[in-house]
């Protein structure tokens, strides 16, 4: 479901003709101090993650799956490999 620019618009002009100039102002406003305390909060979060053990983790999955049956394929592979090590250690 998207908007399309003419619908939205009618939409801002209905909105400025209820709520006026001034308020139509202060809720953009606001808007974007939001947005700016998110995207804060996010620079923080991204700082605070542990970036080498993720990317020791991303080397050891080349990608991530979608699909419970990827999944599935992926862990079986992992135990024949261990399997297959296990077997040439003894």
């Amino acid at each position: 479901m998207g908007f399309h620019p003419i619908e939205l618009v009618v939409i801002a002009v209905i909105v400025l003709a209820l709520l006026g100039p001034k308020a139509l102002q202060s809720i953009a406003r606001d808007a974007g101090k939001g947005m700016n305390q998110a995207k804060n909060l996010k620079d923080k979060a991204l700082a605070e993650l542990p970036m080498e053990e993720i990317s020791k983790v991303s080397s050891q999955i080349p990608r991530i799956p979608t699909h419970p049956h990827d999944v599935v394929q992926m862990l079986m592979r992992s135990e024949t490999q261990e399997k297959k090590q296990e077997a040439k250690s003894e």
